[in-house]
């Protein structure tokens, strides 16, 4: 069996970057400044499931001064504010994203993700090489594809 001309086919991770551009840093900021409204309309209904299963909880036990009854509006009470406290640190979390990208120069390099691609290799190639393979994206269009296909 000769394997001189044997090829093996594998998959790699691809770093795709941007440059920071007018209309990329435009873009995400609106991408974020969606998610932030988005976390606001989910603690606003947060709240007014928390109120409504309060309400519930009234009208199905009489005895509102009963311990057990005490015990689930505690119980009610912790479930929203855990809740509250997630989306809290998710909203912190892309206000200092926003942040960051309003204070990127322009024409600066930004990693955004990475993907997944096939290539092949065989005898005598540079694996590392191959493995190493980044795209650059200016305003979403390839502009630069950087390493060994």
């Amino acid at each position: 069996m000769d394997l001189s001309n044997s090829k093996l086919l594998l998959k790699r991770n691809i770093i795709v970057k941007a440059v920071v551009t007018p209309r990329w840093k435009e873009e995400v900021q609106q991408q974020l400044q969606a998610q932030i409204n988005q976390i606001d309309t989910q603690m606003q209904q947060l709240e007014m499931q928390g109120q409504r299963m309060m309400a519930d909880l009234e009208q199905q036990n009489p005895q509102a001064g009963s311990p057990q009854a005490q015990q689930q509006r505690e119980n009610v009470q912790r479930q929203v504010n855990q809740k509250q406290r997630e989306l809290l640190a998710q909203k912190n979390q892309i206000l200092q994203n926003l942040q960051q990208v309003q204070t990127l120069e322009l024409e600066q390099e930004v990693n955004t993700g990475q993907m997944e691609s096939f290539f092949s290799v065989e005898r005598g190639d540079n694996l590392v090489k191959k493995m190493q393979v980044e795209i650059l994206l200016r305003d979403g269009v390839v502009e630069e594809i950087r390493g060994d296909l």
